[in-house]
């Protein structure tokens, strides 16, 4: 934006980065080729619940739309709260592209509603040839994807997640600070069976 603009008032519009989920969408391929590490057809969003009669319409709105979605693509939808009380919504289904074009529609449906702020993050789940956990978590303040790989006893193998990012970055946007990969304990998506 130049003086001028500022000067009369003018602003460009922001780009949203919720676009960014999309990335997930070619990344699986490079995920698939250099870690054997495919989709296990669940997904998810974490958001801070609010307590509204507003955010309870845009709920009521959004389970009519994750019902049409259902409906065309057979993915199953559940809501849920954590232990920590973070309401998720949860993806699962075969088809992995349905998956991320379902989470951008929840995404920008809570955005365009002025709840952008209570989105946390989105979270895909993979798995190797190890059976070893992989979640890509895409931060929504950051606008980035991070990799968290969780071990037994609240460990993370951090150095499988940094091989993930040294070949990942250049397939989609990862977070630079590694401070700010934060572990997500205890994803409600592995309550679920892998399909």
């Amino acid at each position: 934006m130049g003086l001028f603009d500022i000067l009369l008032g003018r602003t460009r519009p922001l780009k949203s980065k919720i676009e960014k989920l999309f990335a997930m969408s070619t990344a699986q391929v490079t995920l698939a080729v250099k870690f054997n590490a495919n989709p296990t057809g669940k997904a998810g969003i974490c958001f801070r619940p609010v307590e509204s009669s507003y955010f309870d319409a845009v709920e009521t709105e959004l389970t009519g739309l994750l019902e049409i979605a259902r409906r065309e693509s057979g993915a199953e939808i559940r809501f849920v709260k954590d232990n920590l009380g973070f309401g998720w919504v949860l993806l699962i289904g075969s088809n992995f592209d349905d998956l991320v074009a379902t989470l951008h529609m929840v995404s920008l449906t809570l955005q365009d509603h002025g709840f952008g702020e209570q989105l946390l993050a989105a979270v895909f789940q993979f798995v190797d040839n190890e059976k070893r956990d992989i979640y890509w978590i895409y931060n929504y303040k950051r606008g980035n994807f991070y990799p968290f790989v969780p071990l037994p006893n609240k460990q993370r193998d951090n150095p499988f997640e940094l091989r993930l990012r040294a070949v990942m970055e250049k397939e989609m946007p990862v977070e630079p600070e590694l401070e700010r990969w934060y572990p997500l304990w205890d994803i409600p998506l592995s309550a679920y069976p892998k399909t």
